[in-house]
């Protein structure tokens, strides 16, 4: 135990590590805010920097960047209704609203405060049953991974808009997008009808910042005219009161966040949509409508997206597995330290399982003093007159395209995405259910393949197989609950009920 704590406390008594671990949490910040740039380049980055640098210099920096920037995606959501990650897609669901009636600050400064507890809860849970939760992410097969990734479109679909067939219209739509390219398995090439700039797939950062940053451009310009929304920035810190009243709320989609996050490739973007669900289903009096800003909209994905921080470390030092994109990145910088992640790795260097714990529990701390500040820079973006804003966010959209592959057909997909998102918005379609079917595609499509390779291409087997496994069963289930919930019989049946 006492070794434990000493390890623990490595990266709180070097000055160096300190100074390493608060400038990648601040970069992390203001990288993860700006669309385009997203944490995983900036860790794939930092490698070729950090090779030669002693492994915890390395991963000091690395865990600062990663925090940070899960944190960051959430400022230009709520600004600009721009989710600077995919994991702050659900928060803009209610911070942009919050941004229009003048209380960006709030907003931010609750995301703060609700992102450092949930990283927190999400670090705590990594110390402390990183092996139980290691195995319960090993009972998961490729059909629960592809049953999970239809759930979350079915809960997006379902909460980003009044109508849940256009929302399931609008994630297979993503889906289909998605599968463009090269099939990964035959390597043949599927909707490219010839391209060879289709070849290589549609990148979802390029989709993700036409449908939402482009199109919200497009339909801003019918009120070019009205003024600006003055930010009320007198009071950013959240009173002791409203966190105590959240907090309940921020420890159980923490806990949602630190599950979805340990099983391998979920990330943070399912536990923000799942958290957010939770949070709709279970708060019976929100502060406002969900979608029209209210707290409970921020708190739960917030909580969630940073409480996965933590939970996608488990099968990556446990088992060797990524949790996410970011984990995969330092997979590949601690096997070019002349490491090996894996079960042996917490046997073999203990030291480093409890570093990193103590790197990611002062990048947390630093999350919260950076996180604090700035605000008031960030909320004069919104008061900004619109025909100076408008042209600038167009502006930094097309470097945020531009800048994914340094290829001016990314920007050619930026804006068309952009144009037809704004005519889906005016015929009452909603873009986040694209942005999550684009991006969850290849998992689908992989754990697909997977499971029916596992049946041996019997179908029979393969549904049946849905009935015999507890995971698989519950997923299910939880599926068609969402379903139901959805159907107009059932909102009429609440509503009776509750009059």
């Amino acid at each position: 135990m006492n070794e434990a704590l000493g390890y623990f406390l490595i990266a709180w008594m070097d000055p160096g590590l300190i100074g390493l671990i608060a400038a990648g949490t601040l970069a992390g910040i203001y990288i993860g805010a700006i669309p385009g740039l997203s944490v995983t380049m900036a860790v794939s980055i930092l490698i070729s920097f950090t090779f030669k640098w002693q492994v915890n210099e390395a991963l000091a920096l690395m865990c600062g960047i990663y925090l940070g920037g899960v944190y960051g995606g959430s400022r230009t959501a709520i600004l600009l209704n721009i989710p600077g990650a995919p994991s702050a897609i659900a928060t803009a669901f209610d911070g942009y609203p919050m941004a229009k009636r003048g209380e960006a600050g709030a907003a931010i400064g609750l995301t703060t405060i609700v992102s450092v507890i949930g990283g927190f809860i999400g670090i705590g849970a990594l110390a402390l049953a990183a092996p139980a939760m290691s195995d319960f992410a090993l009972q998961f097969h490729s059909r629960d991974y592809l049953m999970l990734a239809i759930w979350g479109i079915l809960l997006v679909g379902s909460l980003s808009g009044e109508s849940l067939y256009k929302g399931i219209f609008a994630g297979a739509l993503g889906v289909t997008i998605g599968t463009v390219g090269l099939d990964p398995l035959t390597a043949e090439p599927r909707l490219t009808f010839g391209s060879m700039q289709l070849s290589a797939g549609i990148s979802y950062v390029a989709a993700m910042i036409g449908f939402f940053g482009v199109a919200e451009v497009l339909s801003q310009v019918h009120d070019i005219k009205l003024k600006a929304v003055r930010q009320d920035v007198s009071k950013i810190l959240p009173s002791w009161g409203m966190v105590k009243k959240y907090l309940p709320l921020s420890m159980r989609t923490s806990g949602i966040g630190v599950v979805v996050g340990a099983l391998p490739g979920a990330g943070g973007d399912i536990a923000a949509l799942l958290a957010y669900d939770h949070a709709k289903r279970s708060v019976k009096n929100p502060s406002r409508p969900f979608g029209d800003g209210a707290y409970e909209g921020l708190v739960a994905p917030e909580s969630a997206n940073n409480a996965a921080v933590g939970g996608a470390h488990v099968p990556m030092l446990t088992l060797g597995i990524p949790g996410d994109a970011v984990t995969a990145v330092i997979i590949g910088a601690l096997y070019i330290h002349g490491l090996n992640p894996g079960p042996m790795l917490m046997i073999q260097t203990p030291h480093l399982f409890w570093f990193l714990v103590g790197a990611l529990c002062l990048a947390n701390v630093f999350l919260l003093i950076f996180g604090l500040t700035g605000i008031r820079v960030f909320c004069k973006i919104m008061e900004i007159p619109k025909p100076i804003l408008l042209p600038l966010i167009l502006v930094l959209s097309t470097i945020g395209a531009y800048a994914i592959n340094n290829n001016v057909v990314d920007v050619y997909w930026m804006l068309g995405f952009g144009v037809f998102g704004y005519f889906m918005k005016m015929y009452g379609f909603q873009v986040a259910p694209i942005i999550l079917g684009i991006i969850l595609g290849p998992l689908m499509d992989r754990s697909y393949r997977q499971a029916m390779i596992s049946t041996e291409g019997d179908l029979l087997a393969y549904f049946a197989s849905f009935f015999t496994s507890p995971i698989s069963l519950t997923i299910v289930v939880a599926m068609a609950l969402t379903l139901i919930t959805q159907t107009p019989w059932w909102q009429n049946w609440r509503k009776a009920k509750t009059a």
